[in-house]
């Protein structure tokens, strides 16, 4: 009985043979259990509908209702893992112990009953039901502490609009799974400049995430130490230099062996220019309001993969009517269930340039449905991040 505290465990019988039913229920009896019997079909299935069984001990040839029956309505309200059963058959009853396997018996012993074999079945099953219990807490608990991660993760999602003359800002995030490793946000820097910023953690789930937090958390902090040396009369925050600064904060060693892919960019909506960084990920999408594109890929390391990475600043020239997109790789690297043929950055572009004749607002919506129509299905393989600014 290693590891199983049989003073917990309440075990019914059921046969309608008062000697076989007294002598099994005083030998578990003196085994540790706590022991309920039932004369029969009928009162059996009533105390087990009623009380709190860790087991059922069932005899399959009854008068009133048979074992078969019991078992049968037994499992409509409680599952193999929530209440074990073993059947006791005659060895001449193997059709019915086939039924009664097949309609949800965790095990069977045959008459005469050999009591160091029905111990043993009884200990199994037990210990079986514990570790099922057991790991279906910690699934509980775990799935709680996914839950409560992906709120602190959504918190750090933009809230309150930027709003800013002659400038619209959309924005969309949908991770794959419950916790993503992709990240993004605006903020207003000051009346001239609004900075914003698309990550992709490599990796999927908790670990992925947690990067993805602790970058967050600490671009916040980087960002508003910046703005404080501003108005002190430094000179305005590089995106190469924040690059720079993250690469010696996050190297993969110390984060897991991840890295990750970092846009950042400030744009200034009185001169309209766009300065940003890229760090391993796709550059920027510049769509006119003629409805051509421009992709503005720099090649550079993500983030943490080498120290001695160096990053530079890139500056782009927009005009009235043009859009603005920062987005991760998921954005275009879905495959088609059927084909395995991405969606590719092409279709991406021509997506979003077809979009440009209706609302800004929905560009993005209209794109995810292109996205999962290609795709075959509303399930997505990576995390999607995406950024968005129309200028008026």
């Amino acid at each position: 009985m290693t590891g199983l505290d049989v003073t917990n465990a309440r075990i019914l019988v059921i046969d309608d043979n008062e000697l076989n039913r007294d002598l099994l229920a005083r030998r578990l009896v003196r085994s540790g259990f706590t022991v309920d019997t039932a004369d029969g079909g009928v009162s059996g299935l009533e105390m087990i509908l009623s009380g709190d069984y860790n087991l059922v001990m069932l005899d399959i040839m009854m008068p009133d209702i048979d074992g078969l029956t019991v078992l049968k309505r037994t499992r409509e309200c409680f599952s193999k893992t929530q209440l074990p059963i073993i059947m006791a058959t005659a060895r001449d009853e193997g059709g019915d112990l086939a039924e009664a396997l097949s309609m949800g018996a965790n095990d069977y012993v045959t008459k005469p009953l050999d009591y160091r074999v029905v111990l043993a079945r009884i200990e199994n099953m037990l210990g079986y039901a514990q570790a099922v219990s057991a790991l279906t807490r910690a699934n509980e608990r775990m799935n709680r502490d996914i839950e409560a991660a992906a709120r602190v993760q959504a918190s750090l999602l933009p809230h309150e609009p930027v709003e800013i003359d002659e400038v619209d800002f959309i924005w969309l995030y949908r991770p794959c799974d419950e916790l993503a490793g992709d990240g993004l946000n605006l903020f207003r820097r000051d009346e001239e400049h609004v900075a914003m910023y698309v990550l992709d953690v490599s990796g999927h789930g908790v670990a992925a995430a947690l990067l993805s937090v602790s970058v967050t958390h600490h671009l916040s902090q980087m960002t508003s130490n910046h703005q404080a040396a501003e108005v002190a009369g430094a000179t305005t925050l590089s995106p190469a230099c924040l690059a720079r600064d993250l690469n010696m904060l996050f190297p993969m060693e110390s984060v897991g062996r991840h890295y990750f892919t970092f846009l950042y960019g400030v744009l200034n909506v009185k001169t309209r220019s766009f300065r940003f960084v890229s760090a391993g990920g796709p550059g920027p999408l510049v769509v006119h309001a003629d409805g051509s594109a421009d992709l503005h890929d720099v090649p550079a390391v993500p983030i943490g993969m080498f120290p001695d990475s160096e990053y530079a600043d890139t500056t782009i020239e927009l005009r009235s009517g043009d859009r603005l997109y920062l987005y991760t790789d998921g954005l275009y690297e879905e495959r088609n269930l059927e084909t395995r043929e991405q969606f590719g950055r092409q279709r991406m572009c021509s997506e979003l340039c077809a979009a440009s004749a209706g609302p800004f607002e929905s560009s993005l919506d209209e794109l995810i449905q292109s996205i999962t129509r290609w795709r075959g299905s509303d399930e997505l393989s990576d995390d999607i991040a995406v950024l968005g600014c129309r200028l008026h």
